[in-house]
């Protein structure tokens, strides 16, 4: 008998010990015992433990703001953004230019134009290439004095007098030359200066070092295309 009680409390303790874990765990735990002697006794000790696991969603989690999560991960994206502090700071030159951008016209419509605001933009251009053709001619002027004085050096070196039409070609070359010389110092080519004042004439925003060389840029097919139509007039 005391055996037997023994067994049944032993069986009892450790179905005790065996349900929490059980439960813990998600399962279901028991213990059954059945024990016999002369008389028939019975003894059932369970334990059944369950419990439900937590699928917790932190979405309805107390103290949780999905609000919150959402606008924390997007917040990633705010360093996407293109700086636009250079652009802001370096202004197209177009913008700069403002009505100095109908520089772009074609030299006919320089050679043509009434406006009072481009006077002085078709002065510069009309003294660019006056100044330019200048220099032109004091180079020609120049080459054709060597040329001259070649011919000259040629037949003294093969032992020959040169002649008087070989002498006379090199003093009316020297002659032309100090002409052309004198017409160049008298043809001053204008300054950056002189754009400046040209441009600040006609323009309707500041002039600055940006805009004078966008100016001349535009300026430098026009004084040409006028140096060429001028040149065979040009005394």
């Amino acid at each position: 008998m005391t055996m037997r009680k023994t067994l049944l409390a032993s069986l009892a303790i450790l179905a005790l010990a065996a349900a929490p874990a059980l439960a813990g765990a998600g399962g279901n735990g028991g213990g059954n015992g059945n024990g016999g002697g002369h008389g028939n006794g019975g003894g059932n000790s369970g334990g059944n433990g369950n419990s439900g696991g937590s699928h917790g969603n932190s979405a309805s989690a107390p103290g949780h703001n999905k609000g919150t999560d959402t606008a924390s991960d997007d917040s990633s994206s705010d360093d996407t953004g293109t700086d636009d502090t250079t652009t802001a700071a370096t202004p197209n030159i177009h913008s700069k230019l403002g009505r100095l951008n109908s520089l772009t016209r074609s030299a006919s419509a320089y050679a043509h134009s009434k406006s009072k605001n481009f006077a002085a933009v078709q002065a510069y251009t009309s003294q660019a290439a006056a100044a330019q053709n200048a220099q032109a001619a004091v180079d020609a002027a120049t080459q054709a004095v060597a040329d001259a004085q070649a011919a000259i050096d040629a037949a003294t070196a093969a032992g020959q007098t040169p002649t008087q039409e070989q002498q006379d070609a090199l003093t009316a070359a020297n002659a032309a030359l100090a002409d052309a010389q004198a017409k160049a110092a008298a043809t001053v080519a204008p300054t950056d200066a002189d754009l400046d004042a040209a441009l600040a004439a006609m323009a309707n925003k500041p002039v600055d070092p940006d805009v004078t060389a966008a100016a001349k840029a535009m300026l430098a097919d026009k004084i040409d295309a006028e140096a060429a139509a001028t040149a065979t007039t040009t005394p």
